[in-house]
């Protein structure tokens, strides 16, 4: 069915992941795939032997890892940019080091998906939360098939794409996004990358009923360990760029104000944020 060319790119973010880096790159080696695929680890200036590891691997299988090394440390963000913008593949699929897919045939059923439905530009999959020491923090008992428009993501819903599980057609509309500079403003940046593959192809995610990968909550996690605060602020940050940055309806636009006066209102007041509240309410008004 495929030739020779190369149908996955694997883009793997890490910064100081020494101790669960060889789990994300294993889960990568042991896939079985009726087509070729590359894996890219960007290792972004780790301070620690993550470097070592990865290049231990490159030995072990040559030819199978391309390590990208900055010069200096870019930041998760442009580190992700950085491999998007090597990757061959007609698809991409992404990890961070600290994660980790459990399915041999994640690959494979995400591609065959994609290939078989053409109105989709992302594929996701359930996945088990765990903590540092591999408990369980959340699993869904019972997996059912998921999809979700442009709409509803611009809405928050987007249960069960966390960007361990996402494979993604690698369109030039796609990759335009690391062209707004904005972008590199954002905290939740695979929120508005989500949201910005589903607006520039007009495509939606679907979310495959089965768990396939792992996503870790630790101490060096920059998202999932913020105080709630932090997180809070940074949430209205990214909302904030997500309605001066891209496009709704006059609908859309009573729905965001909704979610603003619902969700971040009173946490701007609280926090004396008086003048950016009245500015995002005045641009949703």
């Amino acid at each position: 069915m495929y030739n020779d060319e190369i149908i996955v790119s694997v883009c793997c973010i890490t910064y100081n992941h020494e101790k669960y880096i060889a789990a994300a790159i294993e889960s990568f080696l042991m896939q079985e795939t009726e087509f070729r695929y590359e894996i890219l680890i960007g290792d972004d200036c780790s301070t620690d032997n993550t470097r070592k590891i990865i290049e231990m691997y490159c030995e072990r299988y040559p030819g199978r890892i391309r390590l990208i090394s900055p010069s200096r440390n870019l930041g998760g963000i442009r580190n992700q940019i950085a491999l998007v913008n090597r990757a061959n593949g007609k698809y991409i699929a992404m990890c961070d080091g600290d994660d980790f897919w459990t399915d041999p045939f994640k690959l494979q059923k995400q591609v065959d998906f994609l290939e078989a439905n053409p109105d989709y530009v992302i594929c996701c999959h359930y996945t088990k939360v765990i903590d540092d020491n591999y408990n369980t923090k959340y699993v869904h008992p019972s997996p059912v098939p998921l999809e979700f428009t442009y709409e509803d993501l611009l809405f928050g819903k987007r249960e069960e794409t966390r960007i361990c599980s996402l494979m993604v057609n690698n369109t030039a509309e796609v990759r335009s996004i690391g062209k707004e500079h904005w972008y590199f403003d954002t905290y939740g940046a695979d929120v508005i990358f989500k949201l910005h593959a589903t607006l520039s192809t007009r495509k939606k995610i679907y979310v495959l009923p089965e768990v396939m990968g792992c996503y870790r909550i630790h101490a060096g996690g920059i998202w999932s360990m913020a105080l709630p605060r932090i997180r809070k602020r940074r949430m209205i940050n990214d909302f904030n760029l997500v309605i001066k940055k891209f496009s709704y309806s006059s609908f859309q636009k009573r729905e965001l104000l909704k979610i603003y006066m619902k969700q971040y209102f009173l946490f701007d007041l609280r926090s004396f944020k008086i003048e950016n509240a009245f500015k995002t309410i005045a641009t949703l008004l």
